[in-house]
């Protein structure tokens, strides 16, 4: 039986994917309401959470909450493992014992599911 990602390594998986900066999104993709990647709506498809962001913007803290579309997740979990894995002493002796590769890998998998 495979392992699904857990909450903690979903959330640990999701902090090395490399968001767009506040600055380029819509209104809609800042609130949820479209893929944080692609702006496509993301009303009536499943999403994927990409939790509490929080950065700072003329000197005041804001928060924000990013959905993305599996797709998109998937995309960017394997760009993230792209850019890993080479440089992971780890991942080029045994990438099974990677920690950061195999959360990247099984989100990739969980959110195709």
């Amino acid at each position: 039986m495979a392992a699904t990602t857990s909450t903690s390594s979903m959330a640990e998986a999701i902090a090395v994917l490399s968001l767009p900066g506040l600055g380029s999104l819509t209104e809609q993709q800042v609130r949820g309401q479209a893929c944080v990647w692609d702006a496509v709506p993301l009303t009536g498809v499943p999403a994927v959470d990409l939790g509490e962001q929080k950065v700072s913007r003329a000197g005041q803290l804001t928060r924000w909450f990013p959905r993305a579309c599996p797709a998109c997740v998937a995309a960017a979990a394997l760009r993230a493992l792209h850019e890993h894995a080479p440089r992971c002493k780890q991942c080029v002796d045994d990438a099974a014992r990677c920690p950061e590769g195999l959360v990247l890998r099984r989100l990739m998998r969980d959110v195709r599911r």
